[in-house]
């Protein structure tokens, strides 16, 4: 690499990869201040450094309409960003997640001539690894961030280090205590948090469920406080005594145990030491589509991480009322057997995830490639 600092486009497609790309940015300008850091990407890559040149809100959807209706500006973005690889105007192209835009234009820079290091790539372990040639030929590294992804991707012949997960470089958490006061919850309460999801259609599909398993077990005397992490995309009809609250990471801390939608909130559980029970449906035949396609046993990262089951899952018909609070009984009474069990494992989880660092970890792996 020449004396000169490093011009590099970091690229996210929604919001959650808005926030890691704004650790990445910040790790890229601590390791060099005067580097050219163009993004696509929202206000917190901005906020950290990043020349903002095309927003995503203009990319990400949610919805076969709404994603038919986004295809004029991924095409206009990707020439754009074509124009520019052969242009010579990036030494180093860093797209974060969204594969199905982030493969097509990491292959339009690798045929440039720009390095690229993609961070969290397509998750082939759980699709199956049809698409693995196409990223081989789109890809110089990748930065994963389950501990599990580089002996997988060794195996299809990829160069893939862990560098740790994302979400132990966020903020900690309030206090037990702290979080109660700000909810108004007595600290004896026994208290269940409830993730019914992030976005319009998971809130949909899993509230009234999520909303009956709370109910029965107030009335079972086996918790006293019930409270919903909530997202501007949900609504929460008839709440009842039910506390909504902005806040994951409040409504976390507070909890003796939760009830979540399978995804990133059940690693976010284990590092709050919080045990669960995760359930998920979906449109029966989009579950049928997923049953032949994806090749793993759990859709809990939780049990991913530990690879066994450690955190009970119950999905499509499995999701019922009885079968739930059972289990969350069970998890809310302290002493009980599967209640320590989980405890137990969830420390293993957060054992695996190692230490904090990987956005300093990613900008360490864009130095590397750099000076190739």
């Amino acid at each position: 690499m020449t004396e000169r600092a490093p011009r590099i486009l970091v690229s996210a497609g929604e919001p959650s990869g808005d926030l890691h790309g704004a650790e990445v940015v910040a790790a890229l300008r601590d390791r060099w201040p005067a580097a050219q850091i163009d993004a696509v990407g929202g206000p917190r890559m901005a906020a950290a450094g990043a020349e903002l040149l095309f927003p995503m809100e203009r990319l990400s959807a949610m919805g076969a309409v709404e994603i038919l209706r986004r295809i004029p500006a991924h095409l206009e973005l990707y020439r754009r960003l074509r124009a520019g690889f052969r242009e010579g105007r990036w030494d180093l192209y860093l797209p974060i997640d969204y594969p199905g835009f982030h493969l097509r234009t990491a292959r339009a820079a690798m045929r440039a001539g720009s390095k690229v290091l993609y961070y969290i790539p397509p998750q082939l372990w759980a699709w199956g690894p049809g698409r693995v040639r196409k990223l081989a030929a789109a890809v110089d590294r990748l930065a994963v961030i389950l501990p599990f992804e580089p002996a997988f991707f060794a195996g299809l012949g990829l160069s893939a280090d862990y560098v740790g997960h994302p979400l132990l470089d966020r903020p900690p958490p309030p206090s037990r205590t702290d979080a109660r006061s700000a909810l108004g919850i007595a600290p004896e309460a026994r208290v269940l948090a409830l993730f019914p999801g992030s976005r319009e259609q998971e809130v949909r599909s899993h509230w009234k469920t999520f909303l009956a398993v709370a109910e029965r077990l107030r009335a079972e005397g086996r918790c006293d406080e019930v409270v919903v992490a909530v997202t501007p995309a949900g609504t929460y009809p008839d709440p009842g005594v039910v506390r909504l609250h902005a806040d994951g990471g409040t409504v976390l801390a507070a909890a003796d145990a939760c009830l979540a939608k399978s995804g990133t909130t059940t690693l976010e559980a284990a590092l709050a030491d919080v045990p669960m029970a995760v359930a998920y449906r979906m449109n029966p035949l989009t579950f049928a589509v997923a049953r032949r396609v994806v090749t793993v046993q759990w859709v809990s990262l939780a049990n991913l991480v530990a690879e066994r089951a450690v955190v009970p899952e119950f999905l499509q018909e499995a999701m019922t009322v009885p079968a739930l609070a059972a289990a969350l009984g069970n998890l809310l009474t302290e002493g009980h057997p599967a209640r320590v069990a989980q405890l137990a494992a969830l420390a293993e989880v957060r054992g695996r995830l190692g230490a904090p660092g990987a956005s300093a970890r990613v900008a360490a792996m864009a130095a590397e490639l750099l000076a190739r």
